[in-house]
């Protein structure tokens, strides 16, 4: 539903489902199908997270280089150094005491859904009072679509932010979750293609905002659920690839601009669940498709999100109200 501009303890929230991409269900008519199929309560794949210096078709896990779910020393060092450049900034990008911090989601429907709960959630937290939380993902906007710097979603972004009484200056952080619509190539071709769109995006937020410092990138929830061929499995679990390699392009110098790592990482192997608890169960989705995140799911989302950007170094400086 549509979200007037919100402030609460500090934090301005703002964003809305728009571009008329939303039916009365809450989801546009081409993400709409039959009832979501409780039967496959696992994949049989190994979270990232927890496959560490084990492989999936050669390709090793772990979310950062060498099997390891941590960034190293160096590429920390950098995280935390963009971490210490954020700013109040005026609407003209200028530092100003009475400025604003804009985090800004970028992405496709899943992306807002969880996303708004996100932004309920945060207004009931003592957060940095210069915080300005902006949703700017939109329904049916896949990785393909808002790959293209001319393409409307990009003016929707921008209308997002004017709504908020912000300005793309005052970007600084900015949340992507993104995947392709109805993915058929093979692995790893699949996962290469998300990881050049993710790239191109990234180029793209770098123009677009010449205050963003660090974007948080994150990969699919559990799609076993799914009834249609949105974006299921193995493609859910395989988009983790996608941004572990634009990750490593980072690492590697081959991304300019903002910082780039990872935020929360969300797949697990439905009710068979990971190493640190987490589960997915048939009730975390909705019904009528299986992909999309049902209030629960959105809330475990959320709640990943929230306890990423409170605890992790590269994100807790500017994000938690000052000591």
């Amino acid at each position: 539903m549509p979200q007037a501009p919100l402030v609460m303890r500090g934090v301005l929230l703002t964003g809305s489902i728009a571009l008329g991409l939303v039916a009365a269900t809450g989801a546009p008519a081409d993400e709409r199908g039959p009832a979501s199929s409780c039967a496959r309560i696992s994949a049989g794949l190994t979270p990232l997270s927890d496959l560490g210096s084990g492989s999936y078709h050669h390709y090793r896990g772990g979310l950062y280089p060498g099997g390891t779910n941590t960034p190293g020393p160096r590429y920390l060092a950098k995280g935390l150094a963009a971490a210490r450049a954020v700013q109040p900034l005026a609407a003209d990008g200028t530092p100003s005491a009475g400025g604003k911090v804009v985090f800004l989601s970028i992405g496709m429907s899943n992306t807002t859904l969880e996303f708004q709960e996100f932004q309920r959630e945060a207004a009931a937290q003592r957060l940095n009072p210069a915080l300005a939380i902006v949703d700017g993902a939109v329904f049916g906007q896949d990785a393909e679509k808002i790959k293209d710097p001319h393409g409307r979603y990009w003016s929707e972004v921008d209308r997002r932010l004017a709504a908020g009484g912000a300005t793309g200056r005052q970007v600084q952080a900015v949340w992507l979750k993104e995947a392709i619509i109805r993915p058929t190539e093979a692995f790893p071709a699949d996962a290469q293609r998300l990881r050049a769109d993710l790239r191109a995006i990234v180029a793209i937020l770098a123009q677009r905002f010449p205050a963003l410092h660090l974007v948080y990138v994150s990969s699919r929830i559990y799609g076993g659920y799914a009834s249609t061929t949105l974006n299921p499995e193995p493609y859910a679990y395989q988009s983790g690839f996608a941004v572990k390699w634009l990750v490593n392009d980072a690492i590697d110098g081959k991304v300019a601009g903002p910082w780039v790592g990872w935020g929360p990482y969300l797949w697990t192997d439905g009710t068979k669940g990971r190493k640190d608890g987490l589960v997915w169960t048939c009730d975390d989705v909705r019904t009528k498709d299986g992909t999309h995140p049902s209030p629960s799911g959105a809330r475990k989302v959320a709640g990943l999100l929230l306890s990423f950007l409170r605890t992790s170094p590269p994100s807790k400086t500017w994000f938690n109200p000052a000591a």
